[in-house]
């Protein structure tokens, strides 16, 4: 998974929070919520705890569930394998819980999967994108797993319906590390869905991960002259890359994954080039308005930056995925409530959602463009 994240949350507001979720009575639903709150990203737990005591904070305003208030139970993962099943198996155990959204790195969403799964506890991670997630070695389906973010490969698809529909590309040169299988995979996805759609893909070459000089491969798109060059590696590659495509005269555009959302990527040298993304608070849609000045509020008598990012956001609608499918099912029995999220219809701030048969989501994406030296929402793109 690629476990990239834009980091907003308040560090100092997780430790307020850090394990407590005050005082609880019988009546109260309960749900684990397991996030780095400590370790190497501790600012990474911060962001899902903001979306989930607020969507948490508006469901009980509200009323709760049947009359029931639903509270949170926050555990320490620190995105480690060992500590998020530790946390999960204490959750389920001693807590009594039977919904856990997180972790949020696939590494330690997957052993958590597995102990939720055979303890028959649904679980919703906002940001683990690894296929291992949701199914099993023999592909089977986890049936009380699910994910609120699409997996890599889903944003090969979207990048090459833009390509298509929205720049009316008809030939597109492809770049990627073979050995990431990040890169790969949606290097991978966008070649089937673009020639699906009619495309060509004209060339498809790979480099190393510790490559600085593309002179040579560019030399081969240059002479293809394609109308697209699709660069799904993170923003370090694409500013080396894009920057000696545009020196060598290669005018068109690049395009490439969420691994170019960044304050680093060079904005210069990208002008005109587009990725996709999970969010982006330029997006028009009320859902994404409205929870803007809710969040603010939310947060404002907290310190630290008040505008949520991505990982906010999909914490915002990986318990309001839950709360929602608790209200569709009529009450918090975990097999009805698993029925109603496989069935769910979903308008979150990420994107309108269904599950698809994996338990993985079949959601809009956005497309950010970049221009005037800044990264801008460009559309919405439909699965």
């Amino acid at each position: 998974m690629r476990e990239k994240v834009v980091v907003v949350a308040s560090l100092v507001l997780a430790l307020l929070w850090a394990g407590s979720a005050g005082a609880q009575d019988a009546g109260d639903i309960r749900i684990g919520v397991i996030a780095p709150l400590s370790g190497a990203v501790p600012t990474f737990g911060a962001a899902i705890k903001n979306g989930v005591a607020m969507a948490l904070k508006e469901c009980n305003d509200r009323g709760g569930i049947n009359g029931h208030r639903i509270v949170a139970i926050y555990t320490d993962g620190q995105c480690r394998a060992d500590l998020a099943t530790e946390a999960a198996h204490k959750l389920i155990t001693q807590d009594g819980v039977r919904y856990i959204i997180g972790e949020v790195c696939s590494k330690a969403s997957i052993p958590v999967s597995e102990l939720a799964n055979a303890s028959r506890v649904i679980q919703v991670t906002p940001t683990s994108t690894n296929m291992a997630v949701t199914v099993d070695a023999q592909g089977r389906v986890k049936p009380y797993i699910f994910r609120a973010c699409f997996v890599d490969p889903f944003q090969g698809l979207v990048a090459a319906k833009f390509a298509t529909n929205q720049l009316s590309a008809r030939t597109a040169f492809i770049l990627f590390d073979s050995s990431n299988d990040y890169v790969s995979g949606l290097a991978r996805s966008f070649e089937e869905s673009f020639v699906r759609l009619g495309g060509t893909v004209v060339g498809k070459r790979t480099y190393s991960n510790d490559t600085t000089d593309f002179s040579a491969l560019l030399a081969e798109v240059r002479s293809q002259q394609p109308d697209l060059v699709y660069l799904p590696d993170y923003y370090n590659v694409v500013n080396l890359a894009v920057k000696q495509a545009r020196r060598a005269g290669i005018t068109c555009p690049f395009m490439g994954g969420d691994g170019w959302d960044s304050s680093d990527l060079d904005m210069r040298a990208t002008e005109g080039c587009y990725y996709t993304n999970h969010f982006s608070l330029e997006d028009p849609r009320p859902e994404v308005q409205t929870f803007q000045a809710a969040y603010s509020a939310f947060l404002s008598d907290s310190p630290g930056k008040m505008e949520p990012d991505v990982i906010a956001a999909l914490g915002y609608d990986s318990a309001n995925l839950i709360l929602r499918a608790m209200e569709n099912a009529g009450s918090d029995d975990v097999d009805s409530v698993r029925q109603a999220l496989e069935g769910i219809q979903f308008h979150g701030v990420t994107g309108r959602l269904t599950f698809d048969v994996s338990h993985n989501p079949v959601k809009s994406a956005v497309i950010m463009v970049v221009k005037q030296h800044a990264a801008h929402f460009e559309t919405l793109i439909e699965p």
